[in-house]
C-alpha cells in the first residue's frame, strides 16, 4: 500500500480508520417515505421526452466520433455534454458518464470500450449546463435549494442522469437493457441515487463515491462539498432533514445489479467512512477495488489505475 502519509491537511484524511473498520460501517435507516419519493421522481422523469439535439463537435478523435449533444431534463432543463461514437464497429451497448464536482471540459476519449455509445452529460448547473439559477461553483451548488427534499438541486441532476438513459434509448432504441453507468466522486453519489430506481441501467461503476452516510458527511472534516454543508448548517441550523432523502448509502443498499465500486483509504475531500458506507451498502451484488488515496496522487496512483482499467473494460463488455 502507498497511503499517503504527508499532506497539507489539518486533519487526518484517513480519519484513523484501518480497512477493517471501513469495510464494516453500515448504511444508516432510511426515512419514511424514501423509497416512494425516489419511485415519484422516476416516473415523472421517464414520462419527458428528452429530444435529444446532434451537431458534430469541433473535437476531433481517431477511434470516435465526436457529437455535441442537448437533450431536455425535468422542468424543461436543457442538459448539454457529448456523445462519442465508435468509428468501428456497431452500437452495441451505451453508457453514460458521470462527472466530479470539477465539471468536465470535454470528453474523456481513453475508454475501455467498443462498440458503445458514450453519453457525456453535463449535470445542471455545471460546465455546459450552466445557469444563472444555479451557482457553477461546487460549494454553493451543493446547497442549493437545499432547504427541501423538493427543491434540491441534487435532486435535478439524479434526474438529469434518468434523462440521460432516455436519450440513449431514443437514439439507440436497439440497446435498451444494454446500458450502464459510470461516475467519479459527485457522479459516483449521483450514480448510486440514481441506478436503484431505474431498471434500464444494467450495471454500474461508481469510483470515490460522495453523499454517503449523511449523519457522517455532516460531522468529518474534509475540504470537498460536504464541508459547504457543514458551513451552512452553522448558519441556518440542522439540513439533515433534506439530506436523509439523498444520502447515497441508502440507496445503494437498494441496487440489484452488478456493481463495481472503488473507495479510496485516503481522502480529503470525500471522507473514506462515506465512501465505504456506499461501498459495503450493496456488497452482495458487487466487486470492491481498494484505492490507496481519492483527490490525491500517490506513489502507486498509476499501476492502481491501470489495474482498475482494465476491470472496467472487463465488466463493461458483457453488457
Amino acid at each position: 500500500m502507498s497511503i499517503p502519509t504527508v499532506h497539507p491537511f489539518a486533519f487526518d484524511p484517513t480519519y484513523g480508520m484501518k480497512l477493517e473498520q471501513l469495510r464494516a460501517i453500515e448504511p444508516p435507516e432510511a426515512p419514511d417515505g424514501f423509497d416512494e419519493f425516489w419511485q415519484k421522481r422516476y416516473r415523472a422523469a421517464i414520462s419527458v421526452d428528452p429530444q435529444p439535439r446532434l451537431r458534430h463537435s469541433e473535437l476531433r478523435h481517431d477511434n470516435w466520433q465526436v457529437f455535441d449533444i442537448g437533450y431536455t431534463s425535468t422542468g424543461s432543463f436543457p442538459i448539454n455534454g457529448w456523445l462519442l461514437i465508435p468509428r468501428k464497429g456497431q452500437v452495441r451497448r451505451g453508457l453514460v458518464v458521470g462527472h466530479g464536482y470539477g465539471g468536465r471540459d470535454q470528453p474523456d476519449f481513453d475508454l475501455p470500450l467498443e462498440e458503445t455509445a458514450v453519453l457525456f452529460p453535463c449535470s445542471r448547473g455545471l460546465s455546459l449546463s450552466g445557469c444563472r439559477q444555479i451557482p457553477a461553483d461546487a460549494s454553493d451548488h451543493v446547497i442549493c435549494g437545499i432547504e427541501s427534499r423538493d427543491t434540491y438541486v441534487i435532486g435535478g441532476c439524479v434526474e438529469d442522469l434518468w434523462l440521460a438513459v432516455s436519450t440513449l434509448e431514443t437514439l439507440y432504441p436497439w440497446i435498451a437493457g444494454r446500458i450502464g453507468y459510470s461516475g467519479i466522486s459527485f457522479g459516483g453519489g449521483i450514480g448510486a441515487l440514481a441506478i436503484p430506481f431505474d431498471a434500464r441501467i444494467d450495471r454500474g461503476y461508481l469510483v470515490v463515491p460522495t453523499f454517503g452516510h449523511r449523519q457522517l458527511w455532516l460531522t468529518l472534516p474534509t475540504v470537498g462539498s460536504a464541508q459547504s454543508v457543514q458551513i451552512y448548517q452553522e448558519k441556518h441550523g440542522s439540513v439533515l432533514e433534506t439530506l436523509r432523502f439523498f444520502d447515497a448509502a441508502i440507496a445503494a443498499s437498494r441496487i440489484k445489479v452488478p456493481m463495481l465500486i472503488a473507495p479510496a483509504l485516503f481522502d480529503p475531500a470525500v471522507a473514506p467512512p462515506c465512501q465505504f458506507a456506499v461501498a459495503n451498502a450493496t456488497q452482495k451484488f458487487n466487486e470492491i477495488f481498494i484505492l490507496d488515496a481519492g483527490h490525491f496522487e500517490y506513489d502507486a496512483m498509476d499501476r492502481q489505475n491501470a489495474i482498475l482499467r482494465d476491470k472496467v473494460g472487463r465488466f463493461f463488455k458483457v453488457l
